[in-house]
């Protein structure tokens, strides 16, 4: 089938549910209950349209109105649900996280890139070390963190340079790489030894290990992480000892996901520092 032409592309662009969804995205933890005006405000669109599409949303159960203020209905959720019942990985993946966790006593998660930022799409929390409270579906910036660095070192230039404009580089901590040259080169690092230590960057003391996940073609579609603090471990007994696991972890959930190997991808004896981790 030949390609779509840009202005076939624009031809069948809606526009109505393109301003449907910013106003859903609105809704976030500076705007839990917004007014109509603040979140004409937060959109760009202008008050009226933003007053029938959350009365359209209202009709639809997925927002309700208190007063002056919107809220965000329980039904959202189910879009949620939607993604996790159709995409098997999140699923497969699951006892492998679970494995992860109690192999270390550190949170397991499963994440996939959307533009600028890595979406969690599964986890397993033991303790909690991110000042964030981070749930399925949580969105952080994927230049700042490791589940990003892998994600972004196996995709195209096109999504390296959307993710790069749309972030900024932003610098969250005096260690987060803002320099372009240093962050691809970060990149280049991370494909050729197959994993990604990020220290500091995103929050002060949180440091991560994460590997990538491929699909039945070899295609990297997500990355698992463990994360730990720095009171707990450094960077070399990351690299040491945790690092061979999350890949081999990484790979055995590739493989369930039809990824062909020889390998096993047996999980390794943990060695002693393992015991309690760290």
């Amino acid at each position: 089938m030949a390609a779509m032409t840009t202005r076939e592309t624009d031809r069948d662009y809606i526009q109505s549910i393109e301003r449907g969804f910013a106003v859903l995205l609105a809704f976030d933890a500076e705007r839990p209950n917004p007014t109509l005006a603040e979140i004409a405000a937060a959109t760009g669109l202008s008050r009226p349209a933003v007053r029938r599409i959350l009365i359209t949303l209202q009709r639809l159960g997925y927002v309700r109105s208190t007063g002056s203020r919107w809220a965000l209905t329980p039904r959202v959720l189910s879009i949620g649900q939607h993604y996790s019942a159709s995409n098997a990985m999140t699923d497969l993946a699951q006892p492998h996280l679970m494995e992860l966790a109690e192999r270390t006593q550190e949170s397991a998660s499963l994440a996939a890139l959307d533009g600028g930022e890595i979406v969690y799409i599964g986890r397993v929390p033991v303790r909690r070390i991110m000042s964030i409270n981070v749930s399925l579906g949580t969105r952080v910036p994927a230049h700042a963190t490791s589940m990003g660095r892998v994600l972004l070192a196996w995709a195209s230039p096109v999504e390296v340079e959307h993710a790069i404009k749309q972030s900024g580089l932003k610098a969250y901590t005096s260690r987060t790489i803002t320099d372009q040259a240093v962050f691809r080169e970060e990149l280049r690092k991370v494909r050729q030894q197959g994993w990604a230590i990020v220290a500091g960057e995103l929050e002060e003391g949180l440091l991560s290990v994460a590997a990538p996940v491929r699909d039945q073609t070899g295609t990297v579609v997500a990355a698992l992480a463990s994360s730990t603090s720095a009171g707990r471990a450094d960077v070399e007994q990351l690299r040491e000892e945790l690092v061979p696991l999350v890949v081999r972890t990484a790979a055995r959930i590739s493989k369930e996901f039809g990824l062909r190997t020889d390998d096993e991808y047996e999980t390794p004896t943990p060695s002693k520092g393992f015991e309690g981790f760290f």
